[in-house]
């Protein structure tokens, strides 16, 4: 049988990997937007720093970890392709590397007591870059495996789609823990108590902690039952060849440059606990915005994987970002239309749940498309690099991440002017409807722009038909030939 036709994984192994990345996704997903919350709104409260500055240096924080981060995924890239274990290349990196961050990310959340501004601002950054820095060093080989699940291009590519999939449950997985463990505590602690707790960020610290340890247990069942199969290359190649290997090939390039066009879309994230609060009317009902946007990811990525039998991962990049764009203008206009009050709250809902179908594009096509230019690489070079492969794709990820993570605290904290809580037993205080309008600019229309955006590099992507089929058929046919010359030479 044909390597491109022949079966490799079993369909516990496929289901293993989703859990694997459900696991990393369930943390590094929940991480960001609340970390982002925790520093603004109880970190240092009640510490009399100046709430301007505090904005500022938060913004500044996450742009500088953003770029600690791209940097980091080069390097891990680099360290990954030169791994070589019985075990494989990226499986140690998820499964020794997954305590090292769960510890980590607790500790985000452990602010020094104190009221010097230095001390804060540099525990902020320390251990901000600490967490991107690990996270990086986990979640990238994760996504490398789907390169080394199976040499059988359509195998490997349900395989992605499936694990992508669990993934995207996995980065709304803190959604459901944040409410679970306020009922929880507000149970066992009484109202007022846990009223005075939540307004400490203790609720905050719990779930991470929840989020933490599922991480590394559904990270262990990946690491115990993959298997990497596609054999690597015994190359060495130096930091400025593997660059170049990288930046040279147009296609990786064109990937890659999907994440650094469309930084923007992601600021919704910042802005969506803020939308549940004064929308929806509670901390815990982000839950109720987020889940239907979740279940919309989910539909969306088996939209998507239907879509790929009979369209390109061109076309359907191409396809899901107009549609993106379109579903997010929907949504302001509807929210303008009905106003800020009860009725608008089922409507915003659905129609949320609309908007979360362009996601399962993003959450599939790529990781397709890099597996591919995985390929492309061996099929022109004669060496195989996933690690370097994935951490190209991931250091403008890291970039756009950077840009996200500076551009989108600057829009909620200064350009809305959003005022924070000064009571230490009151998490947040009311806001303007200016504010509130903002709110709903930040989580439509700016990303709404930058999903058409993404879509431009797309259009000079050619991996598709008779050149993807002919470079898995000849890589086939190189594989079988290096084999056959190994078992002579035996």
């Amino acid at each position: 049988m044909a390597e491109g036709q022949k079966k490799y994984m079993k369909k516990s192994e496929i289901i293993t990997f989703g859990i694997g990345l459900f696991g990393v996704a369930l943390l590094t997903g929940w991480m960001p937007d609340y970390t982002t919350t925790y520093f603004a709104d109880f970190a240092f409260k009640g510490k009399g720093f100046d709430q301007k500055t505090m904005a500022n240096i938060i913004t500044t924080v996450f742009t500088v970890a953003g770029f600690v981060g791209a940097f980091c995924e080069l390097i891990i890239g680099i360290l990954v392709d030169r791994t070589k274990t019985k075990i494989g290349k990226v499986k140690p990196w998820i499964g020794y590397g997954a305590v090292p961050l769960a510890i980590i990310s607790m500790l985000v959340f452990v602010a020094p007591n104190t009221s010097s501004m230095t001390v804060a601002v540099i525990w902020m950054f320390v251990i901000y870059a600490l967490y991107t820095a690990l996270s990086c060093a986990v979640e990238s080989p994760s996504n490398c495996f789907g390169a080394l699940c199976s040499p059988n291009p359509s195998e490997r590519s349900d395989a992605i789609s499936i694990a992508s999939f669990l993934r995207s449950v996995g980065q709304s997985g803190g959604q459901v823990v944040l409410p679970v463990v306020g009922a929880i505590m507000a149970l066992a602690m009484g109202k007022q108590q846990f009223k005075n707790a939540e307004g400490q960020g203790l609720d905050l610290v719990i779930s991470t902690a929840v989020c933490a340890l599922g991480m590394v247990i559904f990270v262990m069942i990946f690491f115990a039952n993959n298997k990497e199969r596609v054999p690597y290359t015994n190359e060495k190649v130096s930091l400025a060849e593997s660059l170049k290997l990288v930046f040279t090939n147009k296609n990786l390039l064109m990937v890659s440059l999907t994440k650094f066009t469309g930084f923007g879309r992601g600021v919704y994230g910042t802005v969506s606990l803020y939308i549940a609060i004064y929308l929806l009317g509670s901390k815990g009902l982000k839950l109720a915005l987020m889940l239907p946007m979740g279940i919309g990811t989910a539909v969306g990525m088996l939209i998507v994987q239907q879509v790929l039998k009979k369209l390109s991962t061109k076309q359907t990049f191409l396809l899901f970002c107009g549609y993106g764009a379109l579903s997010l203008f929907v949504l302001f206009v509807v929210s303008k239309s009905i106003g800020f009050r009860s009725e608008l709250i089922i409507p915003f809902l659905i129609i949320n749940f609309f908007c979360g179908l362009q996601h399962g594009n993003t959450n599939v096509t790529p990781n397709i498309m890099i597996a591919d230019c995985v390929d492309e690489m061996e099929w022109k070079t004669g060496k195989r690099q996933e690690g370097l492969a994935y951490a190209g794709y991931g250091f403008f990820a890291k970039i756009s991440s950077a840009l996200t993570k500076g551009f989108g605290p600057w829009l909620v904290y200064t350009w809305s002017k959003y005022q924070v809580s000064t009571d230490p037993n009151v998490a947040y205080m009311d806001q303007s409807d200016s504010t509130l309008s903002k709110f709903l600019i930040i989580y439509t229309l700016i990303p709404a722009i930058f999903v058409i955006l993404q879509g431009l590099p797309i259009l000079f992507y050619d991996n598709v038909g008779e050149k993807k089929e002919r470079i898995t058929r000849e890589l086939a046919e190189r594989r079988a030939a290096a084999a056959d010359t190994s078992a002579a030479a035996e």
